[in-house]
């Protein structure tokens, strides 16, 4: 699972290639979240252990989004 910024999202791109989905911060809930693509594959156990894995880094500081600069 690769997981390439695009402005204050993550881009899920599986081992194929094909992005999956976004992982964004919801302010509403406090923490990050997965959202599937709707024409998405079926992701594999391994593909979901790692976006787990990222959403819990994500939430605990461990990794960060970059902020992209337009200017």
């Amino acid at each position: 699972m690769l997981f390439f910024p695009m402005q204050q999202e993550l881009d899920c791109i599986s081992d194929s290639g094909d992005i999956v989905g976004k992982i964004r911060f919801d302010d509403a809930q406090r923490k990050h979240v997965f959202y599937r693509l709707e024409d998405a594959k079926a992701l594999s156990s391994a593909d979901e252990s790692a976006i787990s894995e990222r959403l819990a880094g994500l939430d605990s500081g461990q990794y960060g989004i970059p902020m992209q600069d337009d200017d």
